[in-house]
């Protein structure tokens, strides 16, 4: 099990597997944030403590919530506001470096064309 934990520790997600992959992408908010995304299906990923106050901005046509700690501000996951949506992005810089050192780094440029930059 890899756990993410904001800096405070008010916040952990529980994840079943590593991350092979996650991605930093350029768009308007995620250059903000400073994050790097680790994709899962919501099945894959445990808030703990389950009833932890977050608080979340949405985006994107409130589409998609960003949630960070109320306590110490570490955005912690985005979560899709369609329920129909299987993908969530969890703060990979949010767990062990050692567990993130094993993921191979992909940029997104979210910021126009919506394309991975190492793709061909």
């Amino acid at each position: 099990m890899i756990e993410a934990s904001c800096h405070c520790g008010a916040v952990r997600l529980e994840i079943d597997a590593a991350p092979e992959t996650v991605t930093d992408c350029n768009c308007s908010i995620c250059r903000r944030y400073g994050v790097l995304w680790a994709y899962y299906s919501p099945t894959e990923v445990r808030l703990e403590p389950a009833d932890v106050a977050l608080d979340r901005y949405l985006w994107d046509d409130r589409s998609i919530a960003f949630n960070r700690c109320r306590v110490c501000g570490c955005v912690t996951h985005w979560s899709a506001e369609d329920p129909g949506r299987d993908r969530m992005g969890v703060n990979a810089r949010l767990m062990d470096p050692e567990v993130l050192a094993g993921a191979r780094v992909r940029r997104l440029d979210g910021a126009v064309t919506e394309r991975y930059l190492d793709e061909e």
